[in-house]
């Protein structure tokens, strides 16, 4: 191994730069959250990016942000430009995840109930 390779840390940050081509955030108006969920709309090609091919490949099933940067071991910031490229070219989608329900007022079901019980 030569001592350039040696100097080509997995963490090293000039590897993120060129990972990201320079780039800190998206491009486009979307902004990914730690829980927004990912999937695939297409398969890896051969001259893509190999951070992109397996971005495809581990979102073949619904993955959230948080999880595709744990399995790739990237950092989010890194992952979010990455998921934004992928996302312009209709690559993946993403949805944010279902918001809880808002519950009704407790009053609201109370009465609801007095009301089942006296029929």
């Amino acid at each position: 191994m030569s001592e350039t390779d040696q100097d080509w840390d997995e963490g090293n940050p000039e590897r993120l730069y060129v990972i990201t081509r320079g780039r800190s955030g998206s491009s486009g108006p979307t902004t990914f959250d730690l829980v927004t969920l990912v999937v695939s709309r297409a398969e890896p090609t051969p001259t893509m990016q190999p951070e992109h091919a397996a971005i495809l490949r581990i979102c073949a099933s619904p993955l959230s942000v948080a999880e595709v940067s744990a399995y790739l071991g990237l950092p989010m910031s890194v992952v979010t430009v990455l998921l934004a490229d992928l996302l312009t070219e209709h690559r993946v989608e993403a949805r944010l995840p279902v918001p809880q329900a808002i519950l009704p007022d407790r009053a609201l079901i109370e009465a609801v109930i007095h009301g089942l019980q006296k029929l």
